[in-house]
């Protein structure tokens, strides 16, 4: 007679069909990739842009809550943007752009609530000024 011992189950999980198929895939990428050509998008180019025909009126947006408006070389401060208004509205009629600027402590709402009061009062060209940080990748 002979003394078999009994099968053991196996514990472990039989990974090689997962790889065959893992490699098929692979080969099916590399295949079809190269087939599909990149979209392409015209975008403009710096040198075609208009250069600006008026310098802008900067909007100074101070931490405290008042307003300075820079015209050229002149300066005029305001107590807040409500007395600033009406003289930016009838800088910006014919047609300049108001650049708002805001130090860093001012808040970001105060900041939208200055585009929107401008916007109401008439000014269509409205844009936010921003400082390139050198350190910045």
């Amino acid at each position: 007679m002979l003394n078999r011992r009994p099968r053991r189950q196996m514990n472990q999980m039989n990974v090689v069909p997962y790889i065959d198929v893992m490699l098929v895939l692979l080969v099916i990428f590399m295949v079809t990739t190269p087939l599909f050509t990149p979209g392409v998008i015209d975008v403009p180019s710096v040198s075609n842009a208009r250069a600006v025909e008026t310098q802008p009126l900067e909007l100074q947006l101070l931490s405290d809550g008042q307003v300075k408006l820079v015209d050229e070389s002149r300066v005029q401060p305001f107590e807040s943007i409500e007395a600033a208004l009406p003289r930016v509205a009838e800088l910006a009629a014919s047609g300049r752009p108001v650049a708002v600027s805001a130090s860093g402590e001012a808040k970001y709402q105060d900041v939208v609530k200055v585009a929107d009061e401008l916007y109401e009062a008439g000014v269509k060209r409205v844009a936010l000024t921003v400082k390139q940080d050198s350190t910045a990748r």
